[in-house]
């Protein structure tokens, strides 16, 4: 399964390009999976809710299930965390893999960058990223 990865700072708008390339990939007849990185922990399900239940019991895996849609939640727990390479194994293969984050790994990326963030271009820093989508005037 081919990846290519979008970085950049919060407020650079890696979701707001991700969200407009899907469609255009995907009306070229190709299919398209997205992987997302969140720094911070964060629920798919909430407390009352019988998956929220299955996991603060003790449940390492919790998968939910409709006639709609499934998510599988794997608790971590004291392990560490996983990288794409190894998430793309839980994933059904498609043409493109498009990820959100993950920037310090090594797959080819899309810098986005904004100069209101204030921060500075990873890109000087890091080989895998191979281009830089901006708003305006990229710095040297």
């Amino acid at each position: 399964m081919r990846a290519f990865g979008l970085v950049g700072y919060s407020g650079s708008g890696k979701t707001r390009l991700l969200v407009r390339l899907i469609p255009e990939i995907v009306g070229r007849g190709l299919t398209v999976s997205t992987m997302k990185h969140a720094h911070h922990g964060f629920d798919v399900d909430q407390p009352g809710k019988d998956s929220y239940e299955h996991r603060q019991a003790g449940a390492r895996e919790v998968l939910v299930s409709s006639a709609r849609r499934w998510a599988l939640m794997h608790e971590n727990r004291d392990a560490r965390e996983p990288g794409p390479e190894e998430l793309m194994r839980h994933m059904t293969p498609v043409d493109l893999l498009l990820i959100e984050g993950f920037k310090r790994e090594g797959h080819g990326k899309l810098e986005v960058w904004r100069a209101a963030t204030g921060k500075p271009l990873i890109a000087r820093e890091d080989r895998s990223i191979l281009a830089v989508a901006s708003d305006g005037p990229v710095p040297d």
